[in-house]
């Protein structure tokens, strides 16, 4: 399993069901990244194709 996909399956381990959708908290988001040494976008990209929404955001990156 290479890098990207040991993110993603990350990812979607650490995604909230909520109201019926996914969520991840930006906390969660940040420590991601710097666990797979990437930059916060990256984690923003997956989510945004796997239908993820980033809540609890505390500066806004991913709004």
């Amino acid at each position: 399993m290479c890098k990207s996909d040991n993110l993603i399956k990350a990812v979607l381990e650490r995604a909230q069901d909520s109201d019926g959708k996914k969520k991840l908290t930006c906390a969660v988001a940040f420590e991601l990244s710097q666990k797979f040494d990437v930059g916060p976008a990256e984690i923003g990209r997956i989510c945004n194709h796997q239908n993820i929404k980033i809540c609890k955001c505390q500066l806004g990156c991913f709004a």
